[in-house]
């Protein structure tokens, strides 16, 4: 345990897109070493690097080998980490770059979706004692017969919190190009609200539902440890927005509409292999959720969502069993906060604004969540609910 004070800092793609960017960074890295005993610096890989490198390797395969995978995308941290530190250097401030396996970070066997499972922090405790800023590669780390791994996208969210947990520091800082969580896309939805407060739940909610906001795990990692994770931007100045511990009040927090979503439609010779199905997918680390059996036409099927980055990998599974597939883009739109289930009033309204203009699969409640799968859901629906249930209230 760490008894002076140490401060842990993530800045995202969109941070660290550019050099000049990379700059500013460095500035909001000296403010805070003025404030701070020690300084970690979680990094993601710079701009659309790592997209980059994922269209390449399809370019040489539909279905990349996933170790090669985690070898290849690890590297776009590394190189903002070493230029990071370079930078620091040069501004008269010591600095180090480690990777992910270099600071500790031990996951389990799992490529592409790895998860954390023990931190072993000494080197980075050895470098606050050298006086010395540490930049760690976020999104990786190293399993048990020494493979690089990667925790999936937006994976160094969890790094950083992963780390402030190991360190036992209370705060994470999340810094990107917006400053900080909203009741909606900013980029979809006209007059936003941002939210100072949420909870670990609410916000669990808005992360599965597909919101590029915040990693999922990370959230459940800063619950578990009680280590409150404060969005803000890079580029300007204000507190942003805290997630801690909080008692939910009954409001509506946020909308998400996730269209990067599939409906997988799986016609099967006989009904033996509905779960057969389900246990090849998971046998091959591919999630899905919504997962049904459904028996009309006098056929067998089964259906699922799944994320649309992963339907090669599950096409190419599925029809190298021998199945009929069919897949389709659909939506997920989900409406996020504390007891929202409570409110019939809340689903009707949803409902009414949805009833003739889009194609409604599925409806699925949780405490905090109504949940609607869905054709044909655009940007005008998402404004049209955020102005009747968020603005009005």
């Amino acid at each position: 345990m760490i008894v002076m004070k140490t401060m842990v800092m993530k800045f995202g793609g969109s941070s660290v897109a550019d050099d000049t960017k990379l700059n500013l960074v460095a500035q909001r890295i000296i403010e805070n070493n003025e404030k701070a005993d020690n300084i970690v610096v979680v990094v993601s890989a710079q701009g659309k690097t790592t997209n980059n490198l994922i269209s390449e390797s399809e370019s040489l395969s539909a279905t990349p080998n996933e170790r090669e995978m985690d070898m290849l995308l690890s590297v776009g941290e590394q190189i903002t980490a070493s230029k990071l530190s370079i930078l620091l250097n040069e501004k008269g401030y010591p600095a180090i770059s480690l990777t992910g396996w270099q600071a500790g970070i031990k996951t389990n066997n799992v490529y592409e979706h790895a998860k954390i499972e023990t931190i072993y922090p000494e080197r980075i405790l050895e470098e606050f004692k050298n006086g010395k800023i540490v930049i760690i590669t976020g999104f990786q780390g190293i399993n048990e017969i020494g493979d690089i791994t990667t925790l999936g996208r937006g994976g160094s969210d969890t790094t950083a919190v992963a780390i402030a947990a190991a360190l036992g520091v209370d705060e994470c800082y999340i810094y990107s190009d917006v400053d900080g969580i909203y009741s909606a896309d900013p980029r979809a939805v006209e007059n936003v609200k941002k939210i100072d407060e949420i909870s670990y739940s609410e916000m669990q909610e808005i992360s599965d539902s597909g919101a590029k906001v915040l990693h999922n795990r990370s959230i459940q990692i800063g619950e578990r440890f009680d280590c409150s994770i404060i969005a803000k931007s890079t580029f300007q100045d204000g507190e942003g927005s805290r997630v801690c511990k909080k008692i939910e009040t009954n409001e509506i927090k946020s909308i998400v509409n996730n269209n990067k979503v599939i409906s997988i439609e799986v016609k099967l010779p006989n009904i033996v292999d509905k779960i057969e199905v389900f246990k090849d997918l998971l046998k091959n680390n591919i999630l899905v959720n919504n997962y049904k059996n459904i028996n009309e036409d006098n056929s067998s099927k089964v259906r699922f969502c799944a994320d649309k980055a992963d339907v090669n990998r599950i096409q190419r599974l599925l029809e190298d069993r021998g199945y009929e597939v069919k897949i389709e883009e659909i939506s997920k739109l989900s409406v996020i906060g504390y007891g929202v289930i409570q409110d019939n009033q809340t689903l009707e309204k949803v409902l009414e604004i949805l009833n003739d203009k889009a194609e409604i699969l599925d409806i699925n409640l949780t405490q905090s969540k109504i949940e609607i799968i869905a054709k044909n859901i655009d940007d005008n629906i998402v404004n049209e609910l955020h102005k009747k249930l968020i603005e009005t209230t």
